[in-house]
């Protein structure tokens, strides 16, 4: 039989709460420890054997795996001591609130061998993860366009209930874009350079409500991406996914779109469109739907998790890809800030771990290149 795992959940917030949950519902997971300081009992979820705590250290020593759904600037602080005991942590996306901290992390991890996953969620949804196997098998040639928008409406009691949120680093850049971000790494390769242009005349608050952006790929595909959290419209991973029922949804809208040389594919609608003799605008297409099933991509990461604690896999989404998603998005608001365009760091190939790897060309050099800013 397989042995119980001992789970901390850190911060007991809205993510939290769902973390729990779900290590409640899990056979052979034993929801050990909710660390919050300031949680209520009454509001979180908890089973016989839980234990409320206020510390991290007091529950480090008896716990199999963190999971660490902390405010972001709390990330590092609870990753390093979970890191330092030994114990591996799944860590909320962002991976840290700043690539110092994230750089910190990655390192520790690395140099004790201690699985930290970063919980990029998407990347375990059926839905992103078929779409990537049909780029990837060269159904629509080789990329060239890339297509893609955040566009959803928060309420005004969001902003009312959290002040911060109000001012530089609430906005959508910082706390949406990195899951976009995420995913087009997934279906698309590196992005290496990034411009970005910001507004914010929907609220009128000190901080962004809208961002346009351009995307360099490393092989050579380029893309337009828009994100705005003031816009009553329904072109969002969430609300077109239809993974998460707490939000509107359309089933007929698609987030993301990317063409190639002999085709295109909508996510996550999965409609395919592809030639089969000479690519042409003349030349009738095939079109298809790629079949798909819908499940809970945060079952599946908890799921993926529990293999990882077992020593049955290696994490999908390890510190160094987070690190990786957190980079391109510090890009986007130095683009904002300056307005000019940013090149993206990466790491050398030898550096990342081998599932993780992107085997694109490098971008082509342009005399546009000559203007662009190293961060």
């Amino acid at each position: 039989m397989k042995r119980t795992l001992r789970i901390a959940v850190v911060g007991a917030g809205l993510i939290g709460r769902q973390h729990a949950r779900r290590v409640l519902g899990r056979p052979h997971l034993q929801l050990r420890y909710v660390v919050d300081p300031y949680a209520e009992p009454a509001g979180v979820p908890t089973g016989p054997d839980t234990a409320l705590v206020a510390d991290l250290g007091q529950a480090l020593g008896d716990v199999d795996g963190v999971v660490l759904a902390t405010p972001n600037a709390a990330h590092r602080e609870g990753a390093l001591a979970a890191v330092a005991a030994g114990v591996p942590v799944l860590v909320e996306k962002p991976i840290a609130d700043t690539l110092e901290a994230a750089e910190e992390i990655v390192t520790a991890a690395e140099a004790c061998g201690v699985p930290v996953l970063v919980g990029h969620h998407r990347r375990y949804s059926p839905l992103l993860a078929r779409a990537a196997e049909v780029i990837a098998s060269g159904a629509i040639g080789d990329p060239v366009a890339v297509m893609g928008s955040a566009l959803f409406r928060k309420p005004d009691d969001y902003f009312e209930s959290a002040p911060w949120r109000t001012g530089p680093g609430g906005g959508p850049i910082l706390i949406n874009l990195v899951h976009d971000v995420d995913a087009l790494r997934a279906l698309c390769g590196e992005i290496v350079r990034v411009q970005a242009v910001v507004g914010s005349a929907a609220r009128g608050l000190a901080v962004e409500d809208t961002a346009a952006l351009t995307l360099g790929f490393a092989n050579g595909a380029l893309g337009t991406f828009i994100v705005s959290d003031a816009a009553a419209s329904a072109r969002s991973w969430e609300q077109t996914s239809r993974e998460n029922p707490g939000y509107e949804t359309d089933e007929h809208e698609d987030c993301y779109h990317v063409a190639g040389t002999r085709g295109s594919l909508s996510v996550p609608t999965l409609r395919l469109r592809t030639h089969p003799g000479a690519a042409s605008w003349t030349e009738p297409a095939t079109v298809t739907t790629v079949a798909a099933p819908r499940e809970d991509p945060l079952d599946l990461q908890l799921e993926h998790f529990e293999h990882v604690l077992r020593g049955e896999a290696a994490p999908r989404v390890p510190a160094r890809e987070g690190l990786q998603s957190l980079r391109v998005v510090h890009a986007v608001a130095q683009s904002a800030r300056t307005g000019l365009p940013v090149r993206v760091p990466t790491d050398p190939p030898a550096a990342r771990p081998a599932a993780a790897r992107s085997e694109q060309p490098p971008v082509p050099r342009t005399g546009v290149d000559d203007h662009v800013v190293d961060p």
